[in-house]
């Protein structure tokens, strides 16, 4: 009945709500869809129809990892819920975790409007907001008073600013985040995000040298809940070694495989006459273009690490097939974002019903037993 019920859903989305919107202002549209979240968040009534219509659950998708545990393995990436407004209704979307962010030092305007372009023909966005958010202290208090009965991970950044430009600045300002949310027990992970594209000038964190300085200082933090760091999708494999080699060193639990790509020339699956058309000549690539870019840093990392990462996938998930795509090439949990844009709110839930039956099709009991099962 509920997979019959997200079926409509799904067509009225793409036939009719979807149309509306794709003739708005991304940003605009955007912003709405976290005010109908905080609202719908706001009353356990609508938390409960919410839920009623769109999550699903079965236990072949609990895992416990790093000691969280996680009713399903499909979260909300960051940069939607970029200052924590929709804790109460990510849960009854559907959603086993959310990652809020990214959070920096400093209340971050970011980059002047327009920022945000659909690639429809390509199922991409070109993201250039820029890390825009209320900062730490602000989100701190605002996350402080917050419910949620889900998993939120919390990502740090550098403030999108000339003022805080330099290693000396740079690093302190990734520590007051982290320190802010990690003294006040806020937070069930941290996400140390190094691969943000649309931020200006400033030190080059995928530099080897300049991430141990940083993962020094993360360190002396103490910090006991689970660290991962972001990456983007198109580093050099001697990059990617340092980077690992040094995430062993320094007690990282896992990566998020992967980022936006600012990179046009490795795109995989963006229509060329499209992106021409459309592309502003900055900001990050998200959805389908990166997911073969995302993908193979996933096996990449499971193999290089031996498995002892925690990965979580993110790019180009659409439907179930990517999500397990993702995990049988090393990812323990997926996240998504233009995924949902494209494909309608029922999306998470239709995702984690199609794992259920493809686990069941390969024999597997548990999610867990699929993680890397394609990597040789």
């Amino acid at each position: 009945m509920q997979q019959n019920i997200q079926k409509l859903i799904q067509f009225f989305y793409k036939n009719a709500t979807k149309r509306i919107i794709f003739l708005m202002d991304p940003e605009k549209v955007h912003d709405r869809a976290v005010d109908l979240g905080k609202i719908f968040g706001n009353y356990s009534a609508t938390r409960k129809f919410t839920a009623m219509l769109l999550e699903y659950s079965n236990k072949s998708l609990e895992q416990n990892i790093l000691g969280i545990y996680f009713k399903n393995p499909v979260g909300l990436a960051a940069g939607f819920d970029k200052n924590a407004e929709m804790t109460r209704i990510a849960g009854p979307l559907g959603f086993g975790f959310e990652e809020i962010g990214s959070v920096t030092g400093e209340p971050c305007l970011g980059n002047p409007k327009p920022r945000l372009w659909r690639l429809i023909k390509s199922k991409g966005i070109i993201v250039w907001y820029g890390l825009k958010n209320d900062g730490a202290e602000k989100i701190y208090q605002r996350l402080k008073k917050a419910e949620f009965d889900i998993p939120v991970g919390i990502s740090v950044a550098r403030t999108n600013s000339t003022d805080v430009i330099g290693l000396e600045k740079e690093i302190p300002d990734y520590i007051k985040s982290l320190k802010i949310f990690s003294a006040g027990n806020l937070g069930d992970y941290f996400t140390i995000n190094i691969s943000c594209p649309n931020t200006c000038g400033g030190a080059e964190f995928h530099n080897p040298g300049n991430l141990e300085k940083l993962l020094k200082e993360v360190s002396k933090l103490k910090i006991t809940k689970p660290i991962f760091i972001k990456m983007q999708p198109d580093l050099e494999k001697e990059t990617i070694d340092k980077i690992i080699e040094l995430a062993g060193l320094y007690g990282i639990d896992g990566f998020i495989a992967s980022n936006l790509t600012k990179h046009r020339e490795y795109l995989k699956n963006c229509d060329p006459e499209e992106l021409k058309r459309v592309d502003p000549g900055h900001g990050g690539i998200s959805g389908k273009p990166v997911e073969q870019l995302a993908n193979d840093l996933i096996k990449y990392i499971y193999k290089k690490g031996g498995g002892k990462f925690i990965i979580i996938g993110v790019g180009g998930v659409f439907s179930a097939e990517d999500a397990y795509k993702k995990i049988r090439l090393g990812a323990s949990l997926v996240q998504l974002i233009t995924g949902m844009i494209f494909e309608g709110p029922q999306l998470i839930g239709q995702i984690n019903y199609g794992l259920a039956k493809l686990l069941e099709r390969d024999g597997f009991k548990n999610i867990s037993e699929a993680i890397g099962a394609d990597v040789v």
